[in-house]
């Protein structure tokens, strides 16, 4: 099955002449950065995600960043938070000088263990973010009864869900606050870029000052104001987002209806084909949730197939299929070894299952054909199928 088909990429965005002209059109405008693109935005994800309020900023890990900070996490501080995800997670919390305490995964799902979360609760404990991984939600329910219960503050890293739902409730509307990223590979984009959403005003107003300095008012206000005054009163950084990338996230939003049913769809294809395959397992999928397919993550049997994942991974990439690995878990990269004293063998679902994992490829413009190389080409080396 090795083929002439073009690189087909784990995933990508997708960009039209609507999207373009979105962009042209505020490049000309007064505004291109504190303009009211952003807070048109704002508004549009948080309605998207059930909420009240949305703080745009540059990145998913400055979102991350700005949670952190209006929780008031701080020295001193633990944050619970899953293995299993990218590291920005956990250095969100390290940025804000607290201790990201590390829990290990369900095996068959990669989400967060809520019995792990309540094992690792001490006097400490600040807060717990659950990771939507791969863009299936994680049980809300029990993270949120936990949290109840021991008093702590809950966020979501739901940077690979936007569109998810969990037992008819939208990813953005079950955690305190709940964060996004609009990377070109995520659901929209807005190139780089980010956004955490919350019910809160007074979690908002605090995210607001501190994606700009820490400033109370920005360019903006002050220019409705007639004022040129402005007072910093907290250590902010600049995380601002501009106009013309809201022009183009505003654009984005309005496809991720179809969009989410084509990486629905794609999945769907995926699951039957390789649902009689031994040595290829998807991760399990809970009933109650509408998945969102940032990333379709499969499991490998590499004893059985007598090739490592290694040779596997090259063997696809030059046959023009971009799989990829998600993720390292965090205690294995060099940072949190030499510095937070992970030896390895303390997260023995994550561990293992980092061994088997690839990620395929996944994104709405991908079409039938490619989909059916990836199947085929993957049936092809694991059970001979085709060859």
């Amino acid at each position: 099955m090795n083929s002439n088909q073009s690189f087909i990429p784990y995933g990508r965005q997708s960009v039209d002449e609507d999207d373009i002209a979105a962009v042209v059109e505020t490049l000309r405008s007064d505004w291109l950065t504190t303009g009211p693109k952003i807070s048109e935005f704002e508004r549009s994800v948080a309605d998207c995600a059930g909420v009240r309020h949305g703080v745009a900023v540059n990145s998913g890990t400055a979102a991350l960043h700005a949670a952190m900070f209006a929780m008031d996490v701080g020295p001193g501080d633990e944050v619970i938070a899953p293995v299993m995800t990218f590291a920005a997670t956990a250095n969100c919390v390290l940025y804000r000088g607290a201790t990201p305490v590390l829990v290990d995964v369900h095996p068959d799902t990669l989400l967060i263990d809520p019995a792990a979360v309540e094992a690792a609760i001490t006097p400490k404990t600040k807060a717990i973010v659950g990771v939507d991984y791969a863009g299936q939600p994680c049980d809300w329910d029990r993270l949120r009864a936990i949290a109840d219960r021991r008093g702590l503050m809950l966020a979501a890293d739901g940077c690979h869900a936007l569109g998810a739902e969990y037992k008819q409730k939208k990813v953005g509307s079950l955690a305190d606050l709940t964060c996004f990223s609009f990377h070109p590979v995520k659901h929209i984009t807005t190139g780089e870029g980010g956004m955490t959403v919350t019910n809160y005003s007074d979690f908002a107003d605090r995210m607001r000052r501190f994606r700009s300095h820490g400033i109370d008012v920005d360019p903006r206000q002050r220019a409705e104001r007639g004022t040129w005054f402005y007072e910093m009163v907290d250590l902010g950084f600049n995380y601002r987002i501009t106009d013309f990338q809201c022009a183009l996230g505003l654009r984005q939003l309005t496809k991720l209806p179809r969009w989410l049913e084509r990486r629905r769809g794609i999945a769907a294809r995926y699951d039957e084909a390789f649902a009689s395959v031994d040595m290829i397992q998807p991760l399990k999928k809970s009933a109650d949730i509408r998945h969102a397919y940032h990333l379709y993550v499969v499991k490998i049997d590499f004893e059985r197939l007598g090739k490592s994942r290694k040779e596997l991974f090259s063997d696809l990439r030059a046959r023009g299929i971009g799989v990829n690995v998600h993720y390292i878990p965090i205690h294995m990269h060099p940072y949190y070894r030499d510095n937070l004293n992970y030896k390895g063998g303390e997260f023995p679902a994550a561990e293992k299952a980092y061994e088997q994992i690839l990620s395929l490829p996944m994104y709405p413009a991908m079409s039938d054909s490619q989909v059916d190389a990836v199947i085929a080409n993957l049936q092809e080396i694991l059970c001979g199928i085709g060859a």
